[in-house]
């Protein structure tokens, strides 16, 4: 794999059926499929695939859309859809037959004679009953035509444009075609780095400042300016509109912004300011959510992955390293959020019985390398997902001078009798080994300092027996301890014993 190429934290995934069933269930893609069913066996469309006037009124009235005033534009975007993806096709002149791809009819074009007659396409059965890869396929399909249609600049200004004779020009529109893409693809991905990382985000949305300005602010300001705010402002606007869009799709799930904060400027409609601890959550939870509020759907997880791996982004889910052998499972397991850490050891434990699992990962964690620490301490944390079968394993190691130690400690959680006392050097270099796997893998944390003062103030004399330790991190264990430790008085000696282990060598 090229050292450059991106990473993303592993994910766990609904599996694929339930993911289809979402896909099934998705608001856009009911009506699609609904219209496809009520075109059989054919609707006269206009130029461009388009329902003519009566057709879609008949249409609305199928989708149950009578009383809402937006019924006309909802059946309209489902027979797009319905076109994109196959679910529908054009018959008729070539021009017809061809347009069917999203292009919006020129303003004045005369949308009451027939150019065509649409039925339903052959993916129609595919989509509707077909196995879940070719759902979700389907699915996929549909929702690129809707990434495309939220990133595009505003149609109304398109047709003012054309209304007026003029050629269509972008910059006038202010909009960039591959910047808004962009733009939208890192909000996406900002949801599904959070959604990866944070246990509660699965279940928690995240309120649009937050993520508007995740997009914005830049990491070193402390404190925004008024331009980048109007800014954060501008940007939470056109993503409440991408949002109102995408939600039917079943991609997010999307609480908007609360119309009372819409405030005109110079015509526009801009997002009144929100208190400037907002996306702290220093205020109300309710106001919060009236700035709106966005969670990415498990049908959403996948969906992104998907554009990721097409990308070239490694996107991992969980699962992956069932086959793999512990010594890839060890190295990995530390980079995993802690959720997704322990469902990946489930998997992959598994896959073989307790007692060749266990063997398996002590093995594995042997070693004087750099790593190793760490390995071990993730070893450790594995095994106390397995139950007593393991008793024989870990019992084969206690005179490991790599393992003793950690045997020692899961046979005494798992209540042993006769487990022998460990040697003084063997919990000094248990000590050594836990606190160098520590510093691994979360560098100078607050946990860790509180277990090296613990640790020290429990032990007269610690510095004296550490730095003999023959472990290849004491004297780095040692320098670490001397800027953890609060009492000065302490941290010198600290600092004195970890001289003392390198003048040794």
């Amino acid at each position: 794999m090229p050292e450059d190429r991106p990473t993303m934290p592993p994910v766990m995934l609904h599996t694929e059926a339930e993911l289809a069933r979402d896909a099934l269930s998705a608001p856009l893609f009911v009506r699609a499929v609904r219209l496809a069913r009520w075109a059989d066996p054919h609707k006269p469309v206009g130029a461009g695939g388009e329902l003519l006037a009566d057709e879609l009124r008949e249409a609305v009235k199928e989708l149950g859309l009578d009383d809402d005033e937006d019924g006309p534009g909802y059946a309209a975007e489902a027979w797009q859809l319905a076109l994109d993806i196959g679910l529908v096709e054009v018959e008729g002149p070539e021009d017809a037959a061809e347009a069917a791809d999203g292009t919006p009819l020129a303003p004045g074009a005369d949308a009451a004679e027939p150019a065509g007659t649409a039925r339903p396409g052959e993916e129609l059965p595919r989509f509707a009953g077909g196995a879940p890869q070719e759902v979700l396929e389907l699915w996929l399909n549909g929702l690129e035509t809707v990434l495309a249609d939220a990133a595009a600049p505003d149609l109304a200004d398109i047709i003012d444009q054309l209304s007026e004779g003029d050629e269509l020009d972008l910059d006038a529109l202010d909009w960039n075609p591959e910047e808004e893409a962009d733009f939208l693809d890192g909000v996406l991905g900002n949801l599904y780095l959070l959604t990866a990382l944070d246990e509660e985000t699965t279940d928690r949305a995240v309120p649009l400042p937050a993520l508007a300005a995740s997009m914005i602010v830049p990491d070193d300001m402390d404190e925004p300016t008024d331009a980048v705010l109007e800014e954060v402002s501008d940007a939470m606007m056109r993503l409440d509109e991408q949002f109102r869009m995408l939600a039917p799709t079943g991609i997010v799930d999307y609480r908007p912004v609360d119309e009372e904060l819409i405030e005109e400027v110079d015509g526009e409609g801009r997002v009144s300011e929100p208190e400037r601890g907002i996306a702290e959550t220093e205020v109300d939870e309710e106001d919060v959510a009236r700035y709106g509020m966005v969670r990415l759907t498990p049908l959403g997880l996948y969906a992104v992955r998907s554009r990721m791996l097409e990308a070239g982004v490694h996107a991992p889910v969980v699962g992956e390293l069932a086959p793999a052998d512990a010594q890839t499972l060890l190295a990995a397991l530390p980079g995993f959020p802690d959720a997704a850490a322990r469902a990946e050891a489930e998997q992959w434990l598994a896959g073989r019985t307790v007692t060749d699992a266990a063997a398996e990962l002590l093995a594995a964690a042997r070693g004087d390398d750099s790593e190793a620490p760490l390995r071990r301490l993730t070893c450790q944390q594995t095994l106390t997902l397995v139950g007593p079968e393991a008793e024989p394993a870990l019992r084969a190691v206690l005179e490991d001078p790599h393992l003793g130690g950690l045997a020692r400690v899961w046979l005494a959680e798992h209540d042993v009798d006769q487990v022998p006392e460990p040697s003084e050097e063997m919990v000094f270099w248990l000590t050594v080994d836990t606190i160098a796997a520590q510093l691994a893998a979360g560098g100078d944390s607050e946990e860790l300092r509180e277990l090296v003062q613990g640790l020290v103030d429990r032990s007269a004399g610690f510095f004296d027996s550490v730095w003999r330790v023959e472990h290849p991190a004491t004297a780095e264990v040692l320098e670490a301890m001397g800027r953890l430790h609060p009492d000065k008085k302490t941290a010198k000696e600290a600092r004195k014993a970890a001289f003392k282990a390198r003048s040794r060598h």
